[in-house]
């Protein structure tokens, strides 16, 4: 990509952003694990390893702020005890390497209650850092927000589908960046100006998402995005084009 304060690091679904001084990753869904065997998927506790990986990304990298883009925790409306433990078990472990700002997702109710006084929460419409805006992407980002030229948003987990000859679709995680619909945003935004919009995959493989090229974005920023027209990179930087030529 080529904006020069956003990077998105090869191979990894997490972001570093400002001249690499903030990382950032979103949609962990730490306890997901639970969900998915009470639909019958067996599979072992993740957060070992998603924060192994975290650990792994600070070490490099050296950022001196850490931006958790929501969904932190995945069950809703209640907390489980796995979550409990483990997500107090990854703060504590992160908690250390830099200033870690908290943007809560639509999963993350009551998180505060399990988040350490050293990590910042922010307000879940979003938060400017160093003139660039986060939000979440589960409800409309609060109007400073789009008064910033870059917004970095989740939520929507984006994957791109393809679609072999014999009809055979497979899917693969990817970033997506994206400008929104005049027209749709001053609807909304009557005083804003057009914004850079990067949409980051989920960090959690577990997690699934929507193929943008075929489902679109999920959350009411897919009405002023330009879904269709956005570019769309695979995890190891490869540049697919447009959502909607790719089939």
């Amino acid at each position: 990509m080529d904006h020069s304060s956003l990077h998105p690091i090869p191979n990894e679904p997490a972001l570093l952003a400002e001249d690499t001084s903030i990382l950032v990753i979103a949609d962990l869904h730490i306890g997901i694990e639970q969900t998915l065997q009470e639909q019958g998927i067996h599979t072992a506790s993740q957060t070992d390893l998603l924060t192994k990986r975290v650990l792994a990304l600070c070490k490099i990298y050296k950022p001196k702020e850490l931006v958790l883009l929501g969904d932190i925790k995945h069950a809703i409306p209640s907390t489980t005890v796995q979550e409990r433990r483990d997500v107090k078990a990854f703060f504590q472990a992160i908690q250390n390497y830099s200033t870690i700002h908290l943007i809560p997702g639509n999963h993350d109710g009551n998180i505060r209650w399990l988040t350490p006084d050293s990590i910042t929460v922010h307000p879940s419409d979003g938060v400017c850092i160093d003139g660039i805006g986060f939000a979440h992407g589960h409800r409309w980002p609060n109007k400073k927000i789009m008064e910033c030229t870059h917004l970095v948003c989740a939520h929507t987990h984006p994957t791109i589908m393809f679609t072999d000859r014999l009809g055979h679709k497979t899917f693969e995680p990817c970033w997506l960046k994206a400008h929104t619909l005049a027209d749709k945003r001053q609807e909304k935004y009557p005083d804003s100006w057009d914004v850079e919009v990067l949409v980051m995959p989920a960090f959690n493989p577990l997690c699934g998402g929507l193929a943008a090229n075929t489902e679109g974005m999920m959350g009411p920023l897919g009405n002023i995005i330009d879904i269709k027209n956005a570019q769309v990179y695979l995890l190891d930087g490869s540049a697919l084009g447009k959502a909607r030529d790719i089939v």
